[in-house]
C-alpha cells in the first residue's frame, strides 16, 4: 500500500530524526550534554563574543572608506545595485575618516575610540555578502548559515560540538534589549536538543533579580527546590522509559537541572556592582549596550562558550532616513563599550582565547534612498551585495 506524505510532514519527521540521532551521544554514561568535548584540531579560540549591530550598519560610513563617492556627489553611479527600494544619486559619507595604527586602517569618526585604541588588533572583512536585501532572511543566514529552513544557530552547533567550561551557566547566551528581527530563530537549536539553544536575556531589565527572574522560586529554600527537582526527574525518567526517546523531554530535564545550578553562580555573573567603578565607567555600564558587553566579559571569564549581544530592539542600525544624526547617535552608544571590551579582554589575558565579531546582516547602498511617498532623501537602502564585518582576538591577524 502506498502512503502519501506531504512535504511539510516529511521535513518535520526528518528533522526530528536528525535530532534523535544526536541524543544517544548526549546521554551516554549519564554525561552532561554541556560537558567539555575536545575539538578535532587545536584551536586558539575558546569563546566567542558576537557584537551584533542589528539593522544593517552602513559600511561606507564606518569601516569601508570610499573617497571616490565624492566624485559622483549629485550624480548617478555608473553601476546599478538592485535593492528593495529606489535609489538616486551617490551619497558621499558625511563623516570624517582617518587612518589608524601601524597598518593604517581606515575608520570613520563613528568608531573613533575603537579604531584609535585597537586598529592593529582588528581585521576588517570587506567581502561579506548576503543573498537578499531582507532583514529576516539575512539574519538567519548570518546566524545559522541558512536563510530559509529551520537550522541550528552557530552558537547551538558550537555548544553541541564543544560543550562549555562551566556546568553552572548556559553554554550559549543571547542578550538584547527587547527582540531583534527574526527573534529567537537567531539563537535556536532547531533539530539539535533544546539544551543547546541560546539562553535569551532581555537587557531592558537592569537589575539582577529581574534579568534572571525565572531561575529560582523565592517561596522555597534551595533544599526544598532540590527535592522537588529530584522528584520531577524521577517522574520524567519513568515517562521516558515507557516511550521512545523524546528530545524535547530530555531538553526540559536538562533545563530544569541547569536552572537549579545557576541560582548561585548566575547571580554573581550578572551582578555588575561587583565591578570597580572605573570598569563600569569604562564600559558606560549605565547604558544598555555597555551593560551587555560587561556582562559578556564576565560570562566568558566564567567559561561560557558563546555570547551574543544584539545592540538594540528590532533593527536600530536600519538607517533609511536621518543617516547623519542617526549613525552619530548609534556610534556614541556602541563605540565606547566595544573599545572597553577589547581593552578589558586584553588586560585580563582573555583576548588571545576569545574571538570578538562585530557587524550586522548586510550593509547600505552608496547611493541615497528615494523615500516612498516623497520627501527629502536622508538615508541609504539595504545593500546585500557587499558589506563589512570585523574580527579581533583569538589569533586573528589585525591591521
Amino acid at each position: 500500500m502506498k502512503v502519501k506524505i506531504s512535504r511539510r510532514s516529511a521535513l518535520g519527521t526528518f528533522g526530528t530524526g536528525l535530532g534523535l540521532l544526536a541524543l544517544p551521544h548526549l546521554i551516554e554514561a549519564g554525561e552532561s550534554p554541556l560537558a567539555v568535548k575536545q575539538p578535532h584540531f587545536p584551536a586558539k579560540a575558546k569563546h566567542i563574543i558576537h557584537v551584533y549591530l542589528n539593522g544593517g550598519p552602513s559600511q561606507v560610513d564606518t569601516w569601508d572608506y570610499k573617497p571616490a563617492l565624492a566624485k559622483y556627489d549629485g550624480k548617478k553611479l555608473p553601476v546599478h545595485l538592485p535593492t528593495e527600494r529606489e535609489v538616486g544619486v551617490a551619497l558621499p559619507t558625511p563623516f570624517k575618516f582617518k587612518q589608524y595604527g601601524e597598518g593604517g586602517l581606515w575608520c570613520s569618526e563613528i568608531f573613533e575610540r575603537t579604531a584609535s585604541q585597537h586598529a592593529d588588533k582588528i581585521c576588517v572583512i570587506k567581502s561579506m555578502y548576503a543573498n537578499t536585501p531582507n532583514h529576516e532572511q539575512s539574519m538567519r543566514l548570518m546566524n545559522s548559515g541558512d536563510e530559509r529552513l529551520s537550522r541550528p544557530s552557530y552558537g547551538a552547533w558550537l555548544t553541541y560540538g564543544l560543550g562549555t567550561e562551566n556546568q553552572n551557566l548556559p553554554g550559549y547566551v543571547a542578550m538584547c534589549p527587547g527582540l531583534p528581527v527574526a527573534d529567537s530563530s537567531n539563537w535556536r537549536s532547531s533539530f539539535l536538543p533544546g539544551i543547546y539553544q541560546g539562553t535569551y536575556l532581555d537587557t531592558r531589565n537592569d537589575t539582577v533579580d529581574k534579568l534572571i527572574a525565572n531561575i529560582n522560586n523565592s517561596r522555597l529554600k534551595p533544599a526544598a527546590q532540590r527535592r522537588q527537582l529530584e522528584f520531577l526527574s524521577k517522574l520524567n525518567a519513568q515517562h521516558r522509559e515507557l516511550r521512545q526517546e523524546d528530545a524535547q523531554l530530555e531538553a526540559r530535564i536538562q533545563s530544569f537541572e541547569l536552572a537549579y545550578r545557576m541560582q548561585m553562580e548566575a547571580t554573581d555573573a550578572f551582578d555588575l556592582s561587583r565591578e570597580t567603578q572605573a570598569t563600569q565607567e569604562l564600559y558606560k555600564a549605565d547604558t544598555v549596550h555597555g551593560r551587555q558587553l560587561l556582562i559578556a566579559r564576565r560570562l566568558i571569564e566564567r567559561g561560557v562558550r558563546v555570547v551574543q549581544c544584539f545592540h538594540g530592539d528590532v533593527q536600530p542600525w536600519d538607517t533609511h532616513s536621518g543617516l547623519a544624526a542617526g549613525l552619530r547617535n548609534l556610534g556614541n552608544q556602541a563605540d565606547p563599550p566595544i573599545a572597553a571590551l577589547l581593552s578589558d579582554l586584553e588586560q585580563r589575558g582573555l583576548l588571545d582565547e576569545t574571538l570578538v565579531i562585530c557587524g550586522g546582516e548586510f550593509g547600505r547602498t552608496p547611493a541615497i534612498e528615494i523615500p516612498i511617498g516623497g520627501g527629502k532623501p536622508t538615508g541609504r537602502d539595504h545593500n546585500h551585495h557587499g558589506f563589512t564585518v570585523w574580527l579581533a582576538g583569538a589569533g586573528v591577524r589585525g591591521g
